[in-house]
């Protein structure tokens, strides 16, 4: 019998797609699957129903490829056949059907729900916008165009505003994407010949929400796209939601027309948090985390920093870490120490010496991290390289988008807040990250 035949082997191969996916998504779709294995280099899926083997040929192939991987060591042909004697959905006795999934292609943090969102005067007006599109999308304050400077929170509301309207109707067609990839998209189909198809998605949706809408400056032909697939959600009364770092008056580089329709909606500001609004947020990052930190770290870390949320949190970060790392409670000059850490003690590490420790681990090109991939295997290896120069270097978010593939700071953004948001979750990943940081600044004394 060969390995891949083995039962033993796909039970360990179940144990891996576990680990890569969340437990519903692990429960509508792979608990009640059934393994064959005619040949050695070949895994057939038995699935319930045409539904499940398109949808985990669209969305999981990558997923069960990795997994097959990392527990066989080589890759495999895979194929689907219907089998309508096996159960659909969860082992609840209470589930009838699975429940649908998110829309194909949409990324977001678990974390960025309403709940999880500190209001206070410098967000309310933002946050209660954003809350009555989320429940009466298309009909309250469209477009919602939300501005304000670097890491004060405006993705954190987009995708609480997917989380919640997707928890009362699974089915919306949803899109969040960043500016960069609204321009991507476009281009891409223009080389397939293929703007039929791209409308259509765009034009059909009952929300879409783009991050850094700034960026459209830089590309006419994509302003022209959007102003007509604009029109057309408005229009059919479908929910547009923005966001930018100016207000749309300032912005520089767009058609009149494009501005004068952020405008007609409601235009809310975010501004920097006040102090009692920064403990506010330390208290609930600490709380996410299942820690509760002392009331001093919390008064010096919101003194020290004043101005970005997302500074808040690596904060809470760097503390919690360097505390887990020494062995130590969590006490004010434990936080000192972690904020202050002396720059000039050692060189600042390159995003070269990254890129070669990150792409050797994982076993991947440089060439591939640049590239436009999107499988696991290259994906998570370039979320980390992103997260190890926030960390560890002295760019810029746009220099770090630059060396991969010429990305934009809010993909840079949220490839850093996609591994801070694992590393809690995932014990071994926050251990890789930290065996991969201590090397490179090992490499630099």
């Amino acid at each position: 019998m060969s390995l891949l035949a083995m039962p033993s082997t796909w039970t360990a191969i179940l144990e891996e797609v576990r680990r890569r996916i969340t437990p519903q998504q692990f429960a509508t779709w792979f608990q009640n699957l059934r393994a064959e294995c005619p040949r050695d280099n070949e895994l057939n899926l038995r699935v319930p129903n045409r539904f499940f083997k398109e949808w985990l040929a669209q969305n999981y192939s990558d997923v069960i490829q990795d997994a097959v991987r990392a527990v066989t060591g080589r890759g495999v042909s895979i194929a689907f056949t219907i089998d309508e004697s096996l159960p659909v959905g969860t082992a609840e006795p209470a589930e009838t059907a699975p429940i649908p999934p998110r829309p194909q292609g949409l990324q977001l943090n678990d974390q960025y729900t309403f709940d999880a969102f500190v209001v206070g005067p410098s967000n309310q007006l933002a946050h209660a916008a954003a809350v009555a599109v989320s429940r009466n999308p298309g009909r309250t304050y469209n477009p919602l165009f939300v501005y304000g400077s670097v890491g004060l929170g405006k993705s954190h509301l987009l995708q609480a505003i997917c989380h919640a309207l997707l928890a009362t109707n699974r089915r919306a067609r949803v899109a969040y994407l960043s500016c960069e990839a609204f321009v991507n998209e476009f281009i891409s189909a223009i080389q397939r010949n293929d703007l039929d198809s791209f409308r259509d998605h765009h034009r059909q949706l009952d929300l879409l929400l783009i991050d850094d809408i700034q960026f459209l400056s830089r590309a006419e032909r994509s302003q022209e796209e959007f102003f007509h697939t604009f029109n057309d959600l408005y229009n059919a009364q479908r929910q547009i939601v923005l966001t930018s770092d100016q207000s749309p008056q300032e912005l520089t580089g767009l058609e009149d027309r494009l501005i004068s329709r952020f405008k007609s909606g409601l235009v809310a500001r975010i501004d920097p948090p006040s102090y009692e609004m920064r403990v506010a947020i330390l208290n609930k990052k600490a709380e996410l985390r299942r820690v509760t930190l002392p009331a001093d770290v919390v008064e010096y870390i919101a003194t020290t920093i004043t101005t970005n949320i997302r500074e808040l949190d690596g904060a809470v970060t760097k503390v919690l870490g360097y505390a887990s790392l020494l062995g130590q409670p969590i006490t004010l000059e434990v936080a000192k120490t972690a904020l202050h850490e002396p720059p000039a003690a050692r060189p600042p590490v390159s995003i070269e010496e990254i890129i070669r420790l990150v792409t050797q681990h994982f076993g991947v090109r440089a060439a591939d991290l640049q590239s436009k991939k999107r499988s696991r295997s290259v994906v998570l290896p370039r979320q980390i390289c992103m997260h190890l120069a926030r960390e560890c270097t002295l760019l810029s978010l746009e220099e770090i988008g630059g060396y991969f593939g010429g990305r934009d700071h809010s993909t840079v953004l949220h490839a850093d807040e996609k591994i801070r948001a694992q590393m809690l979750t995932d014990p071994s990943l926050a251990e890789l990250v930290a065996k991969l940081k201590a090397n490179l600044r090992s490499s630099v004394r």
